[in-house]
């Protein structure tokens, strides 16, 4: 079982991510490294591999493989790095940035989510992630700055005290737009100030609530 579970980790890798992004060595080996048949519910881990959205406890779903791929090369966590996770999920992503950055600290506005996401999290040892029972929209004053902003769900505008909490050098990634198709963007911070806006990919996946804060548009 343990060869065919690798087994299949490594076309996971190969076959669906490959194909879509040029895969740094950093991405290959936090891809190996985090497990994600544990972050899956157990009656679903025969597809935790397939490039599928699998259902979260609470609704909404797990970004696919591809996507968290092309996410996870985009942004690069870099050790001692200070990273907002809006949207934990499962607990998958915040396990492959905190394989490399020095806290995670993210927030999951369903209980039954953040109750998964910590249990996974605790299952797997991953020690340096906080999960927060709340809405990430507002980010997170306290902890601010941050190395490294990362959205799961789409917004239509990016709330601009995002990028208030970002430190300068830092990145923001968000899903911009709205259904069909958002829009991947990478957003840097100069350390002079200024904000450099990449659109990365095209994809579809789940909104988060409607910004109620002001929004800048890049």
């Amino acid at each position: 079982m343990g060869m065919d579970i690798e087994q299949a980790r490594f076309n996971m890798v190969e076959q669906t991510i490959r194909p879509a992004v040029i895969l740094t060595p950093q991405t290959i080996e936090t891809l190996g490294l985090v497990r994600r048949e544990r972050f899956v519910a157990p009656a679903r881990r025969g597809l935790a591999f397939a490039d599928v959205a699998l259902p979260l406890p609470g609704g909404d779903a797990m970004l696919t493989p591809e996507v968290t791929g092309r996410l996870l090369q985009a942004v690069a966590p870099r050790r001692g790095e200070s990273v907002l996770l809006i949207g934990v999920g499962s607990g998958y992503l915040a396990a492959l940035l905190a394989a490399h950055a020095e806290h995670v600290h993210g927030f999951e506005i369903d209980a039954q989510n953040a109750e998964f996401a910590r249990h996974n999290l605790a299952a797997a040892g991953v020690a340096n992630v906080s999960v927060t029972l709340g809405d990430g929209l507002p980010g997170c004053a306290g902890e601010a700055p941050f190395d490294l902003i990362v959205a799961t769900g789409a917004v239509e505008a990016l709330p601009a005290v995002w990028l208030e909490q970002l430190k300068p050098g830092g990145r923001l990634f968000a899903f911009v737009g709205r259904a069909p198709l958002m829009s991947a963007r990478l957003v840097r911070r100069s350390p002079e100030g200024g904000v450099h806006s990449q659109g990365l990919f095209e994809t579809r996946v789940g909104a988060l609530r409607a910004p109620t804060l002001a929004g800048f548009t890049l």
